[in-house]
């Protein structure tokens, strides 16, 4: 991996990277990833294929979604693809359909899919707003409602592992995201526990900034940020496949639902993040030595 923030693995180099886990440990399984075309979703797909299970993903884009359909098959992994608007509680529900009536089950949800842009908060016009927060916040309701509800009709445990990011502190340049993000976190707890009675677990990865060609969305400076973390470094899509392959299994993580899982490299806890760079208001230089 080269030290470029905008590149990624190939599908080549992911079908074969090192993981931590048993090769079978989601052998049989169904699983459901939103946005499977992405950076990060193309980790998740392959590395829970690689682990047995058949995956089955969506997104808007037809074309993406038949170039990652065979693109993985060039690496003998089979994934199953569904063009859906996670936007549209419709195209949800048939999705899930979908799934069930092909494969008979459904065991674990990821929701991956997501999109958001950097602008001063003064310039986001109503129909931007509207959409990151429809992305970022309905789609995974849409999404985990649907499932809930089919694996209560079915009386069938689940998961779902949610991807979202930091939240708590401010996130100046990309607001809608931040209310987006920090709703979906608190509406996960909430569905956690209501339930919890139907051995529905819910947890949520929290993300720093990942390498991935998504981050030519954000302007040259923003990247003083992005590794503005106490590790100093970018992460990495396996980083998070891997935390989601942990949350999402049974086996691995059965006593645990209702939890924000950060991989950000300690970003929670000391970092700064400005989207559309730091401004000079903010730039406090050291007073230490001044007379």
């Amino acid at each position: 991996m080269t030290s470029d923030p905008y590149s990624s693995w190939s599908d080549t180099d992911l079908s074969s990277l090192t993981h931590g886990f048993r090769d079978d440990l989601y052998a049989g399984q169904v699983v459901l990833v939103t946005g499977g075309a992405g950076g990060i979703g193309r980790a998740i797909c392959m590395l829970l294929s690689r682990l047995g299970a058949q995956v089955v993903t969506c997104g808007r884009d037809e074309a993406k979604l038949k170039e990652l359909q065979e693109s993985f098959a060039r690496q003998d992994v089979d994934v199953f693809v569904r063009a859906a608007n996670v936007r549209d509680p419709e195209e949800v529900q048939a999705l899930l359909r979908d799934t069930w009536n092909e494969f008979g089950r459904l065991d674990l949800v990821v929701n991956n899919a997501g999109g958001q842009f950097a602008a001063p908060a003064n310039d986001i016009s109503p129909k931007g707003w509207a959409a990151v927060l429809e992305t970022n916040l309905y789609g995974p309701w849409f999404v985990m409602q649907a499932a809930a509800k089919a694996w209560i009709e079915n009386g069938s445990a689940g998961s779902i592992v949610n991807i979202g990011t930091i939240t708590g502190r401010a996130s100046v340049g990309i607001p809608h995201t931040a209310a987006a993000r920090a709703g979906a976190a608190g509406l996960a707890a909430s569905l956690s526990v209501e339930w919890a009675p139907h051995d529905i677990r819910i947890n949520t990865i929290a993300v720093g900034v990942v390498r991935s060609p998504g981050l030519v969305n954000y302007p040259d400076a923003a990247r003083p940020s992005f590794d503005h973390n106490p590790q100093r470094r970018l992460g990495d899509v396996q980083d998070i496949a891997q935390a989601v392959a942990f949350l999402g299994s049974s086996v691995t993580a059965s006593f645990i639902t209702g939890e924000v899982f950060h991989v950000a490299g300690g970003e929670q806890v000391w970092g700064e993040y400005w989207a559309l760079g730091k401004p000079e208001y903010f730039q406090i230089e050291d007073q230490s030595n001044s007379s």
